[in-house]
């Protein structure tokens, strides 16, 4: 079982050297990414500075594992990578990269946008939102 799991937030570099990585597989026609990035929110006069994240990491994992096994599936994928943060994460900073690849780019594309949708609703994995005021409160995550 891979962890998906980084500790802090996920550099570009990270991103670059993986999609690097990928230009050898000259099977691939087709690469999709998703990158979500700390939003500064202002919740009740309050800015977000960032957001700590913790998880029930091997329940985490598991399901991890039968996401990718559906979606794999389900789509003609040659690839598929997934790092989701945990720790403190600061606005502006990326914590989760989603990356698929196919030999077409509908199966990339679809893939990619499912994939991230499960991860949001289904993997054990929660944030607290840490305010420029040093209070903080559970994130909860809202569609789209």
């Amino acid at each position: 079982m891979k962890n998906i799991f980084v500790e802090g937030p996920i550099s570009t570099a990270f991103i670059a050297d993986s999609i690097q990585k990928h230009a050898a597989k000259t099977s691939i026609g087709a690469h999709d990414i998703f990158l979500g990035q700390v939003r500064a929110d202002i919740v009740n006069d309050r800015i977000v500075s960032a957001i700590e994240y913790t998880s029930y990491q091997e329940l985490a994992l598991q399901k991890m594992q039968e996401i990718r096994e559906a979606i794999f599936e389900k789509y003609a994928l040659t690839c598929m990578h997934v790092h989701h943060s945990l720790g403190e994460v600061k606005a502006g900073e990326l914590c989760l990269f989603v990356f698929t690849s196919a030999p077409h780019r509908r199966a990339a594309i679809d893939a990619c946008a499912e994939l991230v949708e499960l991860i949001k609703n289904e993997l054990p994995v929660w944030g607290k939102e840490v305010f420029d005021d040093e209070t903080h409160q559970w994130k909860v995550n809202k569609e789209g």
